[in-house]
């Protein structure tokens, strides 16, 4: 049985997805961009500023389906430049505590609405909520 997560803390799904489904204790989040929630504009600044307002909307997401983003097991990290990875390293152990979740960091040519970071990932909830 599958349930639909949804929350108004996070950008609303542009096209025909879910913020994230939840499969038992398995929660698999969509890819979230560094867009602010109430405005659906992308963030203002650089790289640093997108990625962490990408973390904020994915810890939002995760506390609307029952955990936090320290639940997650796995991430996916796209990016169009990787030479902005130790950015990533840095603002990423704000958000997660050890142990971290498995992770991969690729480099694309384009993402939506031309921001430079999107990030994705699978969250296992610690017990059936």
């Amino acid at each position: 049985m599958k349930s639909i997560i949804s929350t108004d803390q996070a950008p609303s799904a542009i096209g025909t997805y879910s913020q994230a489904v939840k499969v038992n204790n398995t929660v698999y989040l969509s890819g979230q961009i560094p867009l602010i929630p109430a405005t659906m504009e992308v963030i203002a600044g650089g790289f640093a500023e997108q990625t962490e307002q990408v973390f904020k909307n994915l810890s939002a997401v995760c506390e609307a389906a029952g955990g936090t983003i320290n639940d997650m097991v796995k991430v996916n990290i796209f990016m169009i430049d990787l030479s902005n990875f130790a950015t990533v390293n840095e603002i990423m152990a704000k958000y997660f505590q050890q142990p971290y979740p498995a992770r991969a960091a690729i480099q694309i040519s384009k993402l939506p609405k031309d921001v430079e970071i999107e990030i994705d990932g699978v969250m296992e909830l610690p017990s059936l909520r």
